[in-house]
């Protein structure tokens, strides 16, 4: 007799961006498909990274799966329409990647009796509607050490912490460029080359490292910012960079792996206010480049083996001697640094660990229904 696949549901409200997306893709694709049968369900389907979520041939459900609960007296006729979609499916666990703190979710995957959890990505928590979805769930998953401080003693039993996964084979320092990027790019073989792949918004800090490189005033030094440069943020910040020819701003790249390979270091600046965890990084130090980052939530575990590789957040003179630092290192030295950071993400980030987890966690929670 064949066993029955365990049908899970992704919940996202888009593909616009590719952060949680990717991670989506990532568990979709990964997933053993002799026990798994996974799906999505998002708001829409626009978005640039869809494209390749329709390559994985999963079912997509187009549906609203989360509402606002006002107007309050006609939010139950609303919630009904979801909860009847979730038993229509008859969906074994629903796995949402919604970012923010809307509970109707889990409150219509309750009343219709399917195990609801969560990732939690984010340092945000700010309002009930967190305590709300951490009653509702089933588990919960966190992505970093900090983010259990969160939850009171009653809801820590349901919480696990799985960091998220990079594929190193994908991410490696044997990616090779064309002769055409490499002549474009490199210039001088003699310069140090500073990569930062980020979304421009405000707590990424790249103002910080903007100043820091300005300061340094070493022609020899070149800044690569690839990251979505559209909006008012992105704009202050190429005002800023006028200071100087050596800044370059490069737009949102679908492969950023031609950046790496370029790289002497890559930096990752963010604010006090933390990350989740930042993948952009573990991408790095999994193609065999140095990183340094402040010394904040997310970025601060995955560096936990190189205290001298974090700097203090929004500190200009910090940035600046993490810089210098890794620059006067001898080619043995950064090499060593380059393989260690590379091992880190093999023995604590890969995909298969990150797989693997989710896997035996979704099992645990059919064991239990």
């Amino acid at each position: 007799m064949t066993q029955k696949k365990i049908k899970i549901v992704y919940t996202i409200p888009n593909f616009d961006t590719a952060g949680s997306g990717k991670v989506v893709y990532d568990l979709v694709k990964n997933l053993d498909r002799t026990i798994f049968e996974p799906e999505i369900c998002c708001f829409h389907e626009r978005g640039a990274f869809m494209d390749e979520i329709k390559k994985l041939n999963v079912k997509v459900h187009l549906v609203p799966f989360a509402i606002n609960y006002r107007p309050f007296f006609t939010f139950p006729f609303r919630l009904l329409k979801i909860i009847r979609f979730f038993k229509k499916q008859q969906f074994d666990i629903i796995h949402s990647w919604h970012w923010s703190s809307d509970f109707s979710e889990g409150l219509a995957a309750k009343i219709a009796g399917i195990p609801w959890i969560f990732t939690k990505k984010s340092m945000g928590w700010g309002n009930k509607a967190w305590k709300w979805r951490s009653s509702l769930s089933s588990k919960i998953i966190t992505i970093n050490s900090d983010m259990k401080s969160f939850f009171s003693k009653e809801i820590l039993e349901k919480v696990e912490e799985i960091p998220l996964g990079v594929d190193t084979d994908y991410y490696s320092p044997q990616f090779k460029n064309s002769d055409e990027f490499l002549e474009e790019f490199t210039g001088n073989k003699n310069d140090f080359v500073i990569v930062s792949v980020v979304n421009l918004i405000p707590v990424k800090g790249i103002e910080v490292l903007i100043n820091a490189f300005i300061e340094l005033n070493n022609p020899n030094i070149k800044l690569y910012i690839v990251g979505n440069d559209q909006g008012a943020y992105a704009e202050s910040l190429k005002k800023m960079a006028n200071k100087t020819s050596t800044i370059y701003f490069l737009g949102k790249k679908t492969d950023v792996r031609p950046y790496h390979s370029i790289a002497d270091l890559f930096v990752i600046p963010t604010l006090a206010l933390g990350e989740g965890l930042p993948v952009a990084p573990l991408e790095a130090m999994a193609s065999g480049k140095i990183v340094i980052g402040s010394n904040v939530c997310g970025v601060k575990d995955i560096l936990k083996p190189f205290p001298k590789c974090l700097f203090e957040p929004n500190n200009v003179d910090c940035l600046k001697t993490s810089i210098s630092t890794i620059m006067n290192m001898n080619y043995e030295e950064r090499a060593q640094l380059a393989q260690e950071m590379r091992i880190r993400v093999e023995n604590e980030y890969s995909m298969e660990q990150f797989i693997k987890m989710h896997t035996e966690l979704y099992k645990n929670i059919i064991r239990r229904k």
